[in-house]
């Protein structure tokens, strides 16, 4: 094997799934999302060590919560995960259970006037 080639010989899925344990458990889910979605492992290795390389630096609870809404949406590129990350968007929209009326005017038509 050539010189260059061989410090990655040692990558393995469960050394990527290992480094994202040690951030926490969505992270790894992410992870290993990351490596099923490709048809071999290797082939989502420089995405996860993006990944990896993204969350150094950051609170491991805000890391978290952005692998958590990645996870949620599908973002499984470190292109994707990079943006949630810049927009601060780890927090999911708050869900209501019903739907609310911007304002209540007289003039306006209720779902029966069409029909």
């Amino acid at each position: 094997m050539p010189s260059s080639h061989r410090r990655f010989a040692e990558w393995t899925p469960d050394r990527f799934r290992r480094w994202a344990g040690k951030i926490g458990p969505n992270t790894e889910g992410l992870i290993t999302a990351v490596l099923a979605s490709r048809p071999h492992p290797e082939q989502g290795f420089r995405t996860c060590l993006g990944i990896l390389r993204l969350y150094r630096g950051v609170d491991p609870a805000h890391a978290e919560a952005v692998s958590a809404r990645a996870l949620e949406i599908g973002a499984l590129t470190c292109k994707s995960v990079a943006w949630l990350l810049a927009q601060k968007r780890d927090k999911s929209a708050p869900k209501d259970s019903g739907q609310t009326t911007l304002f209540d005017h007289a003039n306006l038509r209720g779902p029966s006037y069409c029909h």
